[in-house]
């Protein structure tokens, strides 16, 4: 079977089309097609179909569309329309569990997985420094797409957040094919693709800082800085905010005609195997920050001011969607001028949660550096000391997002001086070379508006302030739920901020309902994954308590140990932030511990996750 849903919605099988035509059945097949492999729950099915409004026959109508999918599914060939890619191996099933169903899939026939592995691969060729391979295959992922995902669609709330996910990887990758054009020079030919993108997204500082930098390497500086003024009037007037500094150091740039906006220079013909300029493999910095000027504030002047006998190093910790990485990324865009050999980027976490090899990251780096394949020792500690070695003659500044242990962490330093190290981590850890902590706590009430505001606009929050309120408490002020929150609130334009209060505060209050909760999930599920197993027992069982307050005494009772013990499981969990520290009991020598609640509602969710698998 071939599943093709980025854009109108195509299903092949075996070069026939089976493209469901009932509106709902097309909707329920996309979702368990965009879930593929994974467990979509009844529960989420009947949110999608009937959204708030379920009707009394819900249930029995989704087994009849089931009965007629899998009736569907299991077509023989017959005459029609065929695919424009070649049938291979079928293997797709709808498989029916206790509480859900699964649509089984094999990951090349569905365009979404490809375009997401496609993307992956590039990655791995930039990192490697095969720049024109990479622009090759970044170019191959976006010919997958045939317009809108799912463009022919009717959707409901939960494809609707499918759709925008997959739709901002698509200009990620957009975005990371350009850079990787203006590397290889070709800014002549991205003018026509940068001024249309220019017009569409006129808030998208990325696309526009592109545009300038092709403008002015084309010999059209007065364009580029005219392109700066439009995207500044623009995101005044639709957002009320100025340029980031990343754009405004763009424009100073332009100005001054400063040499490190020229093009490269390969000569014809060349193939570009190995980075010409220093690496600069930081994300961009797309993030508006809220709150956090203290916190900035403090990271760059120990980046800045720090120069003793070892590399600078900050740590950025907090808990789960606080914007650890998101400060990390726009500290490290605000100091690239003083580490003008290079940044380094890794995430030391992988997408499935485990922790990634410090050799693996090594080599990466060293290969960006211009070191060859055969060079690279095979051993973790030689590629440390080849990189620190490396690092001796060059100013670099390091971010390193998701590091797990203090083992994981100490071979990746730099050992001069004159570099800098940016880490966060979902636990507080010690390490010795540390200049400086910076935790992350929550955002405030009048922050987490003022976030709200910089989405909806400040006619929408004005007019529903109580409930914007209501929604910074229920979002723990958290600017990851926050924004996942605001988001939904923008693709429907027609909804009060009450509306989505009221169906988010039932969703968190019950866990039999499996779905995101507020879009914490998979980052707690990460620092979860972290714990060891008693601990991520603990964290299922009292999650479970009524009251967010948590003594030494009560979680003993709960969980049937001694108080010593129970304290251990405590500390565990406060050391990966997925409950506070709030206060020391003199009276009894204890700690105080706190959930935050929206960290506890997920926390019962993988409780009944766990007896469910119990039970099966």
């Amino acid at each position: 079977m071939e599943v093709n849903l980025l854009g109108p919605l195509e299903v092949f099988r075996e070069g026939v089309v089976i493209t469901p035509s009932a509106p709902k059945l097309r909707r329920m097949f996309s979702l368990l097609a965009l879930q593929a492999n994974n467990l979509v729950r009844t529960n989420q099915i009947i949110d999608e179909l009937w959204e708030d409004r379920p009707t009394a026959s819900a249930a029995t109508t989704l087994q009849t569309y089931i009965y007629q999918l899998r009736k569907l599914l299991q077509l023989s060939p017959a005459e029609g329309v065929r695919s424009s890619r070649p049938a291979g191996a079928d293997g797709a099933a709808l498989h029916t569990l206790a509480n859900g169903y699964v649509l089984a899939l094999p990951s090349n026939s569905l365009d979404s997985r490809l375009f997401e592995q496609l993307a992956k691969r590039s990655r791995g060729e930039l990192e490697s420094g095969t720049v024109e391979t990479a622009s090759k295959t970044l170019e191959e992922a976006l010919r997958l797409w045939r317009g809108p995902a799912l463009a022919d669609v009717s959707t409901g709330p939960v494809l609707d957040a499918e759709i925008r996910r997959l739709e901002e990887l698509r200009k990620g990758v957009l975005e990371q094919r350009i850079e990787v054009d203006l590397q290889l020079g070709k800014h002549n030919e991205l003018l026509g693709e940068l001024t249309m993108l220019g017009a569409q997204y006129p808030t998208h500082e990325g696309f526009q800082a592109k545009l300038m930098l092709a403008l002015y390497r084309a010999g059209r500086q007065a364009e580029a800085l005219h392109v700066y003024h439009r995207t500044r009037d623009a995101l005044a007037t639709e957002l009320g905010l100025d340029p980031t500094d990343s754009l405004q150091r763009l424009q100073r740039a332009v100005l001054s005609a400063d040499q490190s906006l020229s093009p490269p220079t390969p000569g014809p013909g060349t193939v570009v195997t190995r980075r010409s300029r220093p690496p600069r493999q930081l994300p961009p910095d797309g993030t508006v920050l809220i709150g956090r000027r203290a916190e900035s504030t403090a990271a760059l002047e120990a980046l800045c001011t720090g120069r003793g006998r070892a590399a600078t190093v900050v740590v950025i910790v907090g808990p789960p969607g606080v914007g650890k990485t998101a400060l990390c990324n726009h500290v490290a865009h605000q100091v690239v001028d003083r580490y003008p050999d290079g940044q380094f980027y890794a995430k030391l976490l992988d997408d499935d949660g485990s922790p990634v090899e410090p050799g693996e990251v090594l080599a990466g780096f060293l290969r960006a550096a211009g070191v060859t394949d055969e060079r690279i020792p095979a051993s973790t500690d030689e590629r440390s000391r080849m990189f620190r070695t490396w690092t001796t003659e060059h100013r670099v500044l390091l971010a390193l997002d998701d590091a797990v242990s203090a083992e994981q962490l100490l071979p990746l330093l730099p050992s001069s001086a004159e570099c800098g190290v940016l880490v966060t981590t979902r636990r507080r850890l010690f390490v010795a070379a540390t200049s400086m902590t910076v935790e992350l706590l929550p955002l405030t009430e009048p922050e987490g508006i003022q976030l709200l505001t910089g989405v909806l606009g400040s006619d929408r929050v004005a007019k529903n302030d109580r409930a914007a309120r209501e929604l910074v408490k229920l979002c723990d002020g958290l600017p990851l739920a926050l924004h996942w929150a605001a988001g939904q609130l923008q693709v429907r334009q027609h909804w009060a901020i009450a509306r989505s209060v009221h169906r988010l505060s039932a969703a968190i209050d019950d866990p039999s309902v499996d779905t995101d909760i507020l879009g914490l999930r998979a980052s707690v599920e990460r620092s979860y994954s972290l714990a060891r197993p008693g601990a991520q027992d603990a964290f299922r069982k009292l999650a479970k308590l009524d009251n967010p307050s948590v003594s030494v005494a009560l979680a003993a009772r709960m969980l049937e140990v001694e108080e010593q013990h129970a304290e251990s499981l405590l500390e565990d969990l406060a050391e990966l932030w997925l409950i506070d520290v709030t206060a020391f009991d003199e009276r009894i020598g204890h700690t105080q511990y706190r959930f935050l609640p929206s960290l506890r509602a997920i926390g019962r969710r993988l409780s009944a996750r766990e007896e469910l698998c119990l039970m099966a």
